[in-house]
């Protein structure tokens, strides 16, 4: 090769590595933080789920005592201290432990709780339900009852 082309092309040469190396640092960040988030439910997902929960617990409780039931609650602040992945019903699921904050319809005083929590993965992948265990289980057999977590605007 001529003695000025190599002159000539080394800072290109020296350019194009660094390109390449900044794209290869993207797309290894840009996969990396795709792979975090994977396959676990957003914030929206868990206010929406511990809301359910309470409102089927609190519409129970008040049919076994023939009540009237409250509101819907307002759900806040979702804290989750653990996640196992396990099957629930044949898809997967997920048990998340952790706190939130609540209030009761129309009640001014907000209450830090613990949470336990099962969500069922939606078969295509892009849903989550709210699955309860029923009863005990017995070996490896659970029987769950699934409810579909409401659509933005609805109640439970």
């Amino acid at each position: 090769m001529l003695p000025g082309l190599t002159t000539l092309l080394s800072p290109l040469v020296s350019r194009w590595r660094q390109g390449l190396a900044w794209a290869c640092l993207s797309l290894l960040a840009l996969g990396l933080s795709a792979c975090t988030g994977l396959g676990q439910p957003s914030q929206k997902v868990l206010l929406s789920a511990l809301a359910l929960q309470i409102d089927l617990t609190q519409r129970s409780i008040a049919d076994a005592l023939s009540l009237a039931a409250a509101g819907p609650p307002q759900v806040s602040r979702v804290r989750v201290e653990s996640q196992q992945g396990l099957q629930i019903g044949g898809n997967r699921g997920l048990h998340l432990t952790g706190r939130f904050d609540w209030r009761l319809a129309d009640d001014p005083i907000r209450v830090d709780s613990a949470f336990d929590l099962y969500l069922q993965r939606g078969e295509r992948g892009q849903s989550w339900r709210l699955a309860r265990p029923t009863g005990s289980a017995d070996g490896a057999t659970q029987d769950w009852i699934i409810d579909p977590l409401p659509l933005k605007g609805e109640t439970a």
